[in-house]
């Protein structure tokens, strides 16, 4: 099934359908990630996002609905963060040994992985993954049968708004988050541009031809900030754990050469974030939104004038 809203549909149909089928997917992904923890909890993580991006869209159609719903399937995500952050924190050190071979050479990052791997092997192994994926399919299942109370306005017009605004706040949102990493480059900034941008480029699949502007450049570039502010929040994470009580990471002087590395790592990161950000969202959501509603009102409505025709 598609993840792209049909022009020539109803939109309350439309959403139900791709709603249905993301959710279905995210159930499934969840029963696998009891073999395969670290592939499951990814790709239901990934539905998930899917599900919220596609309420955010829609929101000033139903607000009530869909503000219920992200809040559950919000919950849901965060039942499965601590075992997913494990595997993504092993990555992040195989980055960086890809990235500084010289450094890492001398097997500097070798304690720091071996306990990272056996913290995720303690999260996947252990009776906690097993509650969260039963809660977490119970919650999916339940939304499931929620789906038919969406009710959206399905006029042209009022569709094409609809679009247009859920769009504008996602936008208003990575252009506020990206002013404050500019200013002040906190890690919770760039976290917030982080979720904006993975909204956006859900957006961007989900608008499909409706997008103003040519549509492939634009998603290319978004999933590789998309990437890069991921990559960025995974140093941030790993130098909170340095920070944290209890050397959770190992002693001083076992992550000397980590520090040194996420430093630098951090540091390369956020520039080229901030770059290919402003290029982005530079531009006013506003203009952008208007563009998007002008060019959504003729595309929704011609297939619906077609059809009177016949």
């Amino acid at each position: 099934m598609s993840f792209r809203i049909d022009p020539r549909l109803p939109l309350t149909g439309e959403v139900r359908r791709i709603l249905a089928d993301e959710i279905g997917k995210a159930v499934a992904h969840l029963e696998m990630a009891r073999e395969k923890p670290e592939q499951g909890l990814h790709k239901c993580r990934k539905r998930l996002k899917s599900v919220r991006a596609l309420l955010r869209l829609v929101r000033f159609g139903d607000e009530p609905f869909c503000q219920t719903e992200n809040e559950c399937y919000k919950q849901v995500s965060a039942l499965l963060a601590g075992p997913r952050e494990a595997t993504a924190l092993i990555e992040t050190v195989d980055r960086l040994a890809d990235a500084f071979p010289e450094q890492s050479a001398g097997g500097g990052l070798d304690p720091v992985r071996e306990r990272l791997v056996l913290r995720q092997h303690e999260l996947h192994a252990g009776p906690g993954l097993d509650a969260a994926i039963n809660a977490a399919i119970a919650a999916c299942r339940e939304g499931l049968e929620r789906i038919d109370r969406l009710a959206l306005p399905d006029l042209p017009e009022q569709a094409a708004d609809i679009l247009a605004d859920g769009a504008r706040a996602t936008l208003r949102r990575a252009k506020k988050a990206l002013d404050k990493a500019e200013s002040r480059g906190e890690a919770d900034d760039f976290h917030d541009l982080r979720k904006a941008t993975k909204t956006h480029s859900m957006h961007l699949s989900l608008l499909g031809r409706l997008w103003p502007t040519p549509i492939k450049v634009r998603r290319k570039a978004v999933d590789r900030l998309g990437e890069e502010l991921g990559e960025l929040h995974d140093v941030f994470v790993m130098r909170a754990l340095l920070d944290a009580d209890g050397e959770p990471l190992g002693p001083a002087d076992e992550t000397k050469l980590l520090r040194k590395l996420l430093k630098r790592s951090e540091k390369s990161l956020a520039k080229a974030c901030l770059a290919d950000a402003a290029d982005l969202f530079g531009d006013s959501p506003k203009r952008s939104a208007k563009r998007l509603a002008r060019k959504a009102r003729d595309d929704l409505a011609g297939p619906q004038e077609e059809a009177k025709a016949a």
